[in-house]
């Protein structure tokens, strides 16, 4: 998960388990086969009761896999049949003795678990956790081809990502330029998705994800929760403590944290990747930064500041800016094994050409080369977020919270006089502040971390891991987001032995790689 730094136009992050979103379902060249879930049955309040006995009728859909649509109610306060939504889901049937099925989430908030399973299934799960267990991956209310968050058509929404002001920035005129623009796409939200977006949040998630479990039959939810997944996971362990199977949360995050604490600590989390990068990077050939690190920090501070007050003119008409410079580093520094495309980018920059800013700012955002979307990952994000945490209006604490997250990373921050401007006019505002979560008697619980996290740091898993009362902490020495089927055995032998018998480690592996 990332919540980006509010000085651009629009919000402009997607934040999943790997840096590419993934493609859309293939046409199936098998038969047609169908097969008939058995959910549980078990007994729950007689106005749900209908969902949670529902059966899925699951259908070929490719890469032998298999789709369904499960549907549920819009407000899991107020089920109505006449306001019903649906969830896509995908599964890959488990290839020797089977234990049950397995949910995965990729994170986001608005990446594709449908797609994720669907297109990139060794990505998912390894090939231990694909032979015992039904691996399912769906798509979550508001997200892709369950019932979606639809604000902007392509055109519009590349002005809202990539559209420059045309005000100075942090000017009156500027700040009235960006408050219209964040209105018009509130309501644009509004108007194309309806009285969904009310209820495109994480807990009314979580219940459907303890619904989905009953109806494939599972009394037990196994799941496996990556990024902002982990957040999915967290809650339903805090919420459905005694329906816990198996459940492993990589890159965690911290219940009890506010969007700006979450915001602060990310921000000294990615400066920190930028440094480490640079460490690394002074010792390769060709390396665009070769002086000590604060020296190519300053170097970096430089053009950010030259980029507000010159762009850098993209040959598709579109502008390298200092939002979109933002964006392209972050994507980048979200595994170690991209940081030569930040090498590639800086150095082409500096011969005024943008050509790998554009690659890693595009794939962030989903973008296609033709300047069409990949999915509606972006407005998902900016509907569950705006639920999930309370606004911040009040001006005095913006300008403190501003000054300290440039204080926490002055290379990659600059100053502005707004906050979330898009929360701020968002029509529906959240209704639960941060609290811990326990998941009082749940099964025990894998909370894997990783040291050199950026977008997730490794105090967020520690915390969690002592907020959970049955956690047990897995630790990885490393930098880059998420620890889990990286090839790094430690940490996945312990993740699927887990899985497999339910062994949990006497004590934290401390893994490295």
């Amino acid at each position: 998960m990332l919540i980006p730094h509010p000085v651009r136009l629009a919000m402009i992050a997607i934040a999943s388990a790997g840096l590419l979103l993934l493609s859309g379902c293939t046409t199936s060249l098998f038969p047609s086969v169908e097969h008939t879930s058995q959910p549980t049955g078990e007994s729950v309040p007689a106005a749900v009761a209908p969902y949670y006995h529902q059966s899925l009728t699951w259908k070929n859909c490719g890469k032998s896999q298999q789709c369904a649509t499960a549907i549920a109610p819009m407000d899991w306060r107020k089920p109505s049949k006449t306001t019903d939504i649906s969830l896509a889901l995908t599964r890959a049937s488990a290839t020797g003795t089977r234990l049950g099925s397995l949910f995965v989430n990729p994170g986001g908030p608005g990446a594709s678990g449908y797609d994720l399973v669907h297109d990139d299934l060794d990505y998912a799960a390894s090939k231990t956790l694909q032979k015992s267990y039904d691996v399912i991956g769906w798509d979550p209310r508001g997200v892709g081809r369950s019932t979606p968050v639809t604000c902007y058509d392509d055109k519009k929404l590349d002005g809202f990502i990539y559209g420059v002001a045309k005000n100075p920035v942090n000017s009156p005129a500027w700040v009235t330029e960006v408050t219209d623009q964040s209105k018009d796409f509130a309501a644009s939200c509004l108007k194309n998705t309806g009285p969904a977006l009310q209820f495109i949040d994480t807990q009314s998630t979580v219940h459907d994800l303890d619904m989905l479990r009953a109806v494939v039959g599972d009394t037990k939810l196994n799941y496996l929760g990556y990024s902002y997944g982990s957040d999915i996971g967290m809650y339903y362990a805090d919420r459905f403590a005694k329906k816990v199977g198996h459940v492993v949360l990589d890159g965690s995050t911290d219940s009890t944290l506010s969007i700006f604490d979450i915001n602060l600590t990310q921000s000294a989390g990615f400066e920190n990747a930028l440094k480490a990068y640079l460490a690394d990077c002074s010792s390769t050939k060709g390396c665009p930064f070769p002086g000590s690190v604060d020296d190519s920090l300053a170097k970096i501070s430089a053009l950010y500041d030259r980029l507000t007050v010159t762009p850098i003119d993209a040959p598709d008409g579109r502008v390298l800016d200092q939002n979109l410079l933002d964006t392209a580093i972050n994507s980048a520094l979200y595994d170690k094994s991209s940081w030569h495309y930040l090498s590639d980018m800086f150095s082409e920059i500096r011969k005024g050409t943008t050509d790998t800013a554009f690659v890693l700012a595009d794939s962030y955002n989903g973008r296609n080369a033709n300047g069409s979307y990949k999915d509606n990952s972006l407005e998902a994000f900016i509907a569950i977020g705006c639920l999930d945490y309370p606004t911040v209006t009040d001006p005095a604490v913006i300008a403190r919270e501003n000054a300290q997250l440039i204080q926490a990373a002055p290379t990659l921050t600059r100053a502005t006089v707004i906050g979330d401007v898009t929360c701020e006019n968002w029509p529906f505002h959240n209704r639960e502040a941060p609290a811990a979560v326990t998941g009082a008697n749940a099964a025990p619980i894998l909370i894997l971390s990783s040291t050199g996290d950026p977008a997730t740091p490794y105090q967020w898993g520690v915390a969690l891991s002592k907020q959970l009362k049955s956690a047990h902490l897995v630790t990885r020495h490393g930098e880059g987001h998420t620890a889990y089927n990286r090839g790094i055995p430690c940490i996945d032998n312990t993740v699927d032995r887990y899985f497999v018998s339910g062994t949990v480690p006497k004590k934290d592996p401390d893994c490295r790689g």
